[in-house]
């Protein structure tokens, strides 16, 4: 007994694998049998034709890809939505479709030309015909949702497809009567799974494994209780069986070929309509964006920035430089199917360097803090690089650049500064939003300094390189010295153990650092070695432990206790060499931070984590470099308050600090991976060379 419905299909004369627009026609070009595809298509049209009327349109030479019906539009009532083909391989069906739904007494509704979008392949109706899912990812853009839900007055909801395979919604998802949906939940992302979950209930959401998944069964035709496939395992069946589906199981794998089956041969003529419900309302941003965007791949990490967040993109102008140093222009469109999942994308593209489009910029929105230490749920999380806020119409720099901070506004004197929550009050205002911020990238250096420098990129250097970094340290640290610059070095206990305290103390007393950090081990270990030649009870001169040595540090900081401070055992005469002493004799000053595995502690280490925090911030202010030296928790600490500009080198035995370092996104980090000792000889042995 036939249902009513009405489908639409077109002979497969034509059909032939001619190309490769999907992961499916990949190793399958002229592969396929035109004999065996007719005796499949009839298959299903024999099916379908016992259950709906079905109608044909005339297959045209050239376009072996017009049996996919499915793809000529989207039906409701009767208005059609025609498909505007992704690619130029399946652009020449438009106006045979056209053509047939002009003739059939449809009004033609079409999108701009710029606007991808394929039809009942990307746009399935709720069989309920409470609203449309629509896909976008591959094939269909974003921007033809809000034209869908214009063109046929109804609720669209917005999938991503994420994998390849999968490329158009129709070939993972399938609505099926009663409320009930046939789907493949990988091939969607997070966001979209989440927007299934909440619109089908479980009981009636029936999810199919990557083996069926991948025989295409959620490509089926739903006519009533009947569903018609490729091919299904004998547990979906079951399943199915139990929600009183009946499956017709056809062959259709010359389709396959293609990346079709039942579904993409089919274009349903007859759709129910029982509910109006609100359109949907994407939001867009244009966004502008210059620089060497290229040459550094910025363009390419802003383009997975936009897709990984669940947004697509549209580039309305793309200028690129001419010459080495000519930067290059690009302005982009950026659409997402919620307000909130677009501020969060425009956030990432703000920190690299994006900014809205002059005509739409406004004034940063501000939103007074209600207690102390608690900023608004949705203010602007601050990164390494320079920010300015439009307040009264003009950019305002924001003072104390640091990532992970707030930004707090005075409106008195039209001033911004960067402020951690703790330190932010109630009633201060905060910018919050993405309106009215922009972020500054480090332009590129002379051509002479990016040769010295050319190892400052970010990334993590092996041993091989070792040598190359030391001499470009070198060179820079001299360079300092000379101008008045500062360098700050970071340092952990390693670097005695390594045997690189007498390195270290060297560049000290030669002028060649300006501030040290570590915490109250480094220090403790250093005037061990002092006191008694060892580091934790063993001998660093032979490698052995010597005998009640485990005492040692231990009476070190007892010792130091005694006289008040590092400082005071210095000017007792008690301290008589060592990086502490050395810091001392030439007025450097250091911070040492505590921790709750730390002995004793010195007198000298500030054991309340916040004012710690406070001290590191206000000796690496103004730095021109910062040496990070085998210290896992202070280094990274110190890479997280330190702006973009300046230069870090992180010298670790282990991989996951160097990367962590480099992972920041400063274009001025270099991570090397080796021994620090060996590092700090080495760097000695090369400052030595330059000065004679």
């Amino acid at each position: 007994m036939r249902s009513g419905l009405c489908y639409l299909m077109c002979s497969p004369t034509h059909y032939e694998v001619d190309y490769i627009i999907n992961p499916w026609m990949e190793g399958n070009v002229h592969r396929s049998s035109r004999e065996e595809a007719a005796r499949q298509w009839e298959g299903l049209h024999k099916i379908l034709d016992e259950l709906a009327d079905v109608q044909l349109v005339e297959p045209a030479p050239g376009w072996p890809d017009m049996v996919f019906t499915a793809n000529a539009g989207l039906v409701l009532d009767k208005n059609v939505v025609l498909s505007r083909f992704f690619h130029p391989e399946r652009q020449g069906e438009e106006p045979h479709f056209r053509e047939w739904f002009e003739a059939q007494g449809y009004v033609v509704c079409e999108l701009p030309t710029e606007i991808a979008f394929e039809g009942a392949g990307d746009a399935l109706l709720d069989r309920e015909g409470r609203w449309l899912w629509a896909g976008y990812g591959f094939r269909s853009s974003l921007e033809s949702h809000p034209y869908l839900a214009k063109y046929l007055d109804i609720e669209v909801l917005s999938l991503r497809l994420v994998d390849e395979r999968f490329y158009h919604l129709d070939t993972c998802f399938c609505p099926l009567s009663d409320g009930y949906l046939l789907y493949y939940p990988p091939a969607f992302d997070d966001a979209s799974n989440r927007l299934i979950e909440s619109r089908v209930s479980p009981d009636k959401r029936l999810v199919v494994g990557e083996v069926d998944a991948v025989n295409f069964a959620c490509n089926a035709v739903n006519v009533e209780r009947t569903v018609i496939v490729n091919q299904v395992t004998p547990g979906l069946a079951a399943r199915l069986a139990s929600c009183n589906f009946a499956v017709r199981e056809t062959p259709l794998s010359e389709f396959l070929k293609a990346g079709g089956a039942a579904k993409c041969l089919t274009l349903r003529l007859t759709e129910p309509r029982t509910v109006e419900m609100p359109q949907v309302q994407v939001a867009t941003r244009t966004v502008e964006m210059q620089g060497h965007l290229l040459d550094s791949a910025l363009m390419t990490e802003v383009i997975d920035l936009i897709l990984k967040g669940g947004a697509s993109f549209q580039i309305l102008d793309f200028k690129v430089g001419q010459r080495r140093q000519d930067t290059s222009y690009t302005r982009l469109q950026v659409t997402a199917p919620t307000a909130e999942t677009l501020e969060s994308v425009l956030t990432q593209l703000i920190d690299r360097g994006a900014v809205l489009a002059e005509e739409a910029v406004r004034d940063a929105e501000l939103q007074a803090a209600t207690q102390d230490g608690v900023a608004p749920q949705d203010f602007f999380v601050t990164s390494i690089y320079p920010t300015e806020v439009r307040l009264g119409g003009r950019w305002v720099v924001v003072a104390h650049q640091r990532m992970d901070g707030a930004i707090v506004v005075e409106p008195q004197t039209g001033t911004a500064r960067c402020a951690l929550l703790r330190d932010i009050k109630a009633g201060e205002q905060v910018v919050t939003g993405v309106e009215g911020i922009r972020t500054r990238h480090q332009k590129a250096l002379p051509d002479r300094e990016r040769e010295e420098f050319s190892f400052m990129a970010s990334g993590v250097s092996s041993e091989r390189r070792v040598e190359l970094v030391v001499e470009q340290v070198a060179w820079q640290l001299r360079r300092l010295r000379t101008q008045g610059g500062k360098a700050v070095v970071v340092a952990g206990p390693v670097v005695i153990h390594t045997g690189g305290g007498a390195h270290l103390a060297n560049l000290i007393r030669e002028g060649y650092v300006q501030a040290l950090l570590g915490g109250n081990a480094i220090a403790v270990h250093d005037i061990e070695q002092a006191f008694h030649g060892t580091s934790l009870g063993v001998d660093l001169q032979r490698g052995v432990v010597i005998q009640g040595g485990h005492r040692h540090h231990l009476k070190t900081i007892n010792l130091i206790r005694r006289c008040g401070s590092i400082a005071a055992a210095v000017e007792q005469g008690v301290l008589h060499s060592g990086i502490f002493y050395e810091c001392v004799k030439a007025g450097v000053p250091f911070s040492l931070a505590g921790s709750i595995r730390d002995d004793g502690p010195l007198p000298d280490t500030e054991m309340d984590l916040i004012q710690a925090q406070t001290d590191y911030a206000r000796l690496i202010e103004g730095a021109d470099l910062i040496l990070m030296l085998s210290s896992m928790l202070h280094s990274i600490g110190v890479g997280n308050m330190t702006p973009a500009g300046v230069k870090l080198v992180c010298v670790d035995i282990n991989p996951a600090v160097v990367t962590k370092l480099a992972d920041r996104g400063s274009v001025e980090s270099v991570g090397v991976v080796t021994d620090v000792g060996l590092f700090l000889s080495l760097l000695v042995r090369q400052l030595h060379y330059l000065d004679h």
